[in-house]
């Protein structure tokens, strides 16, 4: 049963995996055996993140490139896979949020944050799906959320991006199953990571509707997202496909309580 789990030997290409909730997934990857490949746009985080793998004794390496930028990206694929021999596993993580009402966002605005949420994980996914192809095996993790299925204020481009990359997920897992690759997604809840570190006070009205409204009473860990990381990179999820697997402490399973519980 252990080796079902078992990443040793395994290379894994984490997209924005310098930081928060990709540092920790990237993290439980390498905790199970797997070599890590990170990627950034920011040299200085990447640097700081590669020193942070390699102090715990991981193996990593880091290059830097936008997932958006297709000739790049097709170029940094080809050398990952001349330097690594392979891509394993991808994780497209690289993402980013602009918090603007409907009415006042720019178009501008939009298509970036879809270019970036959703354009690049097509990108990196069919990049590295040639060669999975043709080996017959890999695993590809979108990182989707929770607007992937609820909509909130001020997010509009954000959960267009993470709907359609849940979308994304299912149709790729359509036509590549037949190639024993399985695309699968997380939908990570309200996590603490030092972006939500100002709001996680007592008394902080957001602070308070979120550990309300989780049925866990909670914010979530960033480890609590390693084992699914590591459940979708390994044998174990081998007949799993197109799924989304909501890491939330069980916001998405209820409607909430009553206000005058």
């Amino acid at each position: 049963m252990k080796n079902l789990f078992d990443l040793t030997g395994k290379v894994a290409l984490v997209t924005g995996g310098t930081h928060g909730l990709g540092l920790a997934m990237a993290e439980g990857l390498a905790s199970a055996g797997a070599e890590l490949v990170v990627t950034s746009t920011t040299p200085s985080k990447l640097e700081e993140a590669i020193a942070y793998y390699q102090s715990k004794g991981y193996k990593a390496t880091g290059y830097i490139f936008d997932v958006t930028d297709e000739k790049i990206a097709a170029e940094k694929v080809a050398e990952i896979e001349t330097n690594h021999k392979q891509i394993d596993i991808l994780i497209n993580n690289a993402g980013i949020i602009k918090r603007i009402p409907a009415l006042e966002m720019e178009v501008s605005d939009f298509r970036k944050v879809i270019d970036v949420d959703l354009t690049g994980p097509f990108i990196m996914s069919q990049l590295v799906a040639k060669n999975m192809i043709a080996r017959k095996s890999g695993k590809i993790i979108n990182i989707c959320s929770m607007m992937s299925e609820l909509g909130r204020d001020n997010v509009v481009a954000y959960a267009s991006a993470k709907g359609g990359l849940k979308m994304l997920t299912k149709n790729l897992a359509t036509e590549w199953a037949k190639h024993n690759i399985q695309v699968n997604g997380i939908g990570p809840g309200y996590f603490a990571t030092s972006q939500t570190e100002p709001i996680r006070v007592d008394g902080h009205p957001f602070n308070e509707f979120i550990i309300s409204r989780t049925p866990e009473g909670r914010w979530g860990n960033p480890e609590d997202l390693a084992g699914t990381a590591i459940f979708l990179a390994s044998e174990a999820s081998q007949f799993i496909n197109g799924q989304i697997i909501y890491v939330d402490g069980g916001i998405l399973a209820t409607i909430g309580k009553p206000s005058n519980e």
